[in-house]
């Protein structure tokens, strides 16, 4: 039997470099690469851009095109890349029952830092105000989801280095 096509969702606080990463990591499997903030509903993004954090019913039809993605990349036998906070467990959980092959990357940002990049970046609709609420949300990998963690303060390649080796050596 083939095993299924890895889907890396390369996970985060806003700031730790999901997306560099991500878009370093899909060019390198040759996969797509879907960056999740693209397919933020309108409402989301405007409610984040007023300082207010998203709850679990805001984020539920973002998560469920993200899960689609993942199954259409799985269905088509190619895999993928995909970048997005899947901060909680529940969230993770949804995108493994979207793909068998799903594989978790966590970069892993303390919280200053988180604060000074998302501070320092330009025309994003996620203020720094709402760092802390991506750290109340998070919740660490678990032993029954595949993946690594990585510190994100790492140069991108060295982790897209650490996060290939990985990948291949589950296959």
């Amino acid at each position: 039997m083939t095993p299924a096509p890895t889907v890396v969702v390369v996970m985060g606080v806003s700031g730790s470099g999901k997306s560099t990463v991500g878009l370093l990591l899909a060019r390198r499997l040759m996969v797509p690469f879907l960056e999740a903030d693209d397919v933020h509903p309108a409402a989301n993004r405007a409610k984040m851009a007023a300082g207010r954090p998203l709850d679990d019913e805001d984020r539920r039809p973002w998560l469920l095109s993200i899960a689609e993605w993942i199954r259409e990349v799985t269905d088509a036998g190619q895999g993928g890349v995909v970048a997005c906070s899947a901060l909680k467990h529940t969230y993770r959980d949804l995108f493994r029952r979207a793909g068998a092959g799903v594989w978790f990357l966590c970069l892993a940002l303390d919280r200053g830092a988180a604060d000074r990049r998302v501070a320092g970046r330009v025309g994003h609709f996620m203020p720094a105000r709402l760092v802390d609420s991506q750290y109340a949300a998070l919740e660490p990998l678990r032993p029954d989801e595949h993946g690594l963690t990585v510190a994100a303060v790492a140069d991108p390649q060295t982790i897209v280095d650490q996060a290939v080796r990985a990948v291949r050596a589950r296959k």
